[in-house]
């Protein structure tokens, strides 16, 4: 068990951060909304807390929950997994080099390739299914390796270890003669002498995936997801063992603002007490699904973590571990996201797109209710046709964000649609 555990996860969803309320005993957080705090005298105040965007007592409770479920030291929140990222992007100058999974969230190639282009971050993608290719990519001047997995939506599983071992053979080779120059930025006053490695957690949640345990220098949440889970907020976190690193995104989070509401964190704080239920609810009902989608006449290909016929299946089976006591031989849990071809292309997937009921034709993913979407159309639009193509992101690509409903009525929906 993990040093930074002191519960196994299920007890920690619902404890870890979170006391009853001294005041009252309210076993609940409370919802701290206030912009400032009282000071007994200028500069002396409470615990840290003089101003809401520095520090909200709510976003403690979030913060200190969500680091110990990443088996993590240092857990903090932002308003968007966007912001998340954008607060780990801060942490590079000019020209320093970045190696992307090939495909990426959208959104985050976007920041990459429309935002921080006034810095000149230079940028290489590659396939992450390859170590040789992430090895290739690497150059003195890389300062981040920035991966997703599973990955969004071809859903690549890629080796957190394998890519660590990468990235610490690099930073030996790049420990800079007569160290580093202090610009005098305060914590950032010192560029990153060393490759990060970061690896995106959201579509695995913390309930099957620890990317701290495998290597991971932070391990980021698009919290609007599976941390959230009811498609009632959107936020994003960043967690990470490293006390300096965790200075400089603290830094950053304050000085940019771009925290979460004291409402959101309480509603993320409601939602990580049930996690590892609804996770386990998640994984099985797509387990089943992805089966019955292998069977049907009208699926032309089905790319599911779990199925035996997925590339980097034993490497899931390895790196996607059950939070809960699973059944004899259910050693691995793979997640609820599945993607799908359907035969014919795009008129055909149209078609089944606008015929579910159940399955909710929505971005995003990771609620209770399930849903799908077209990702060349919808979430992925922002990515180049050749870029799309050349990632196997097809006209006929579907995919499914597989809810906790019965797993029988969603099934019977899907091929309702497809008929």
């Amino acid at each position: 068990m993990s040093a930074h555990q002191a519960h196994r996860f299920g007890t920690d969803c619902i404890h870890a951060g979170q006391s009853p309320d001294p005041t009252t005993g309210a076993i609940m957080t409370p919802v701290y909304l206030t912009s400032t705090y009282v000071q007994s005298s200028p500069g002396v105040f409470k615990d840290g807390y003089d101003y809401a965007r520095s520090k909200n007592p709510t976003r403690t409770a979030l913060e200190s929950n969500i680091a110990a479920l990443e088996h993590g030291r240092h857990g903090l929140v932002f308003s968007s997994g966007l912001a998340a990222m954008d607060c780990v992007l801060h942490q590079l100058r000019a020209g320093d080099h970045i190696v992307l999974s090939d495909d990426v969230y959208g959104g985050s190639f976007r920041q990459l390739d429309k935002v921080f282009r006034h810095l000149l971050l230079e940028t290489t993608r590659v396939d992450m299914t390859s170590l040789q290719a992430i090895e290739a990519a690497i150059r003195p001047n890389t300062r981040i390796v920035w991966l997703e997995t599973p990955s969004n939506p071809m859903l690549k599983i890629i080796d957190i270890a394998g890519v660590r071992a990468i990235v610490d053979r690099a930073a030996a080779k790049s420990a800079p003669p007569g160290g580093v120059r202090d610009i005098g930025l305060g914590p950032l006053g010192s560029p990153l002498q060393n490759p990060l490695l970061v690896a995106d957690n959201t579509f695995a949640s913390p309930a099957i995936q620890n990317p701290l345990q495998l290597g991971a220098h932070i391990a980021m949440h698009s919290c609007t997801k599976y941390i959230g889970g009811h498609s009632d907020l959107v936020a994003g976190a960043l967690i990470t063992d490293d006390d300096d690193l965790a200075a400089r995104l603290r830094f950053v989070q304050n000085a940019v603002g771009a925290v979460p509401s004291a409402m959101d964190c309480f509603l993320m704080l409601r939602s990580t007490k049930t996690l590892h239920v609804r996770m386990q609810r998640h994984c099985e009902n797509a387990m089943a699904i992805a089966r019955w989608l292998t069977r049907h006449p009208k699926i032309e290909k089905v790319i599911y973590p779990g199925l035996e016929s997925h590339p980097q299946h034993a490497l899931a089976r390895k790196q996607m571990k059950p939070s809960w006591e699973s059944a004899p031989g259910a050693d691995s849990a793979f997640g609820g996201m599945i993607s799908c071809i359907v035969k014919g292309g795009l008129d055909p997937t149209r078609r089944m797109l606008e015929r579910v009921k159940l399955f909710s034709l929505a971005e995003s993913l990771g609620g209770v209710e399930s849903l799908i979407e077209h990702p060349a159309i919808m979430t992925h639009a922002s990515l180049p046709a050749e870029a799309r193509a050349a990632l196997g992101i097809a006209d006929g690509l579907v995919r499914l964000s597989v809810g906790i409903e019965d797993a029988r009525d969603l099934i019977a929906d899907l091929d309702v649609a497809l008929a």
